[in-house]
């Protein structure tokens, strides 16, 4: 009977849900950036929800990510952010702590 071998590489962390809210009162677009999506300024539209509440639910694993909002095309910061942390362009970057 001929054996079989599993190969074990890295673990990949399990994911959570993270839902996101911004409150930008006369916003068109709000778009989340930060180290999880390389920076990219297109890859995270936010959704109106009326009232200036925009939302999306992200998938990430545990950690701590730096973000911005673009909202309209200006960089933006996070009225809601609990930590923020110095950047190299002399403002904050929020932190998104993901448990």
């Amino acid at each position: 009977m001929a054996k079989t071998e599993i190969a074990k590489g890295p673990r990949k962390a399990a994911t959570r849900r993270v839902s996101f809210l911004a409150k930008v009162d006369g916003a068109k677009e709000v778009i989340l950036t930060g180290d999880f999506t390389n920076w990219a300024k297109d890859k995270l539209r936010l959704e109106g929800r009326g009232e200036g509440k925009w939302e999306t639910t992200l998938e990430l694993p545990p950690g701590e990510y730096r973000y911005r909002l673009l909202v309209d095309g200006q960089w933006r910061d996070h009225s809601g952010a609990a930590k923020r942390v110095p950047n190299p362009f002399g403002s904050e970057d929020c932190v998104l702590v993901v448990t």
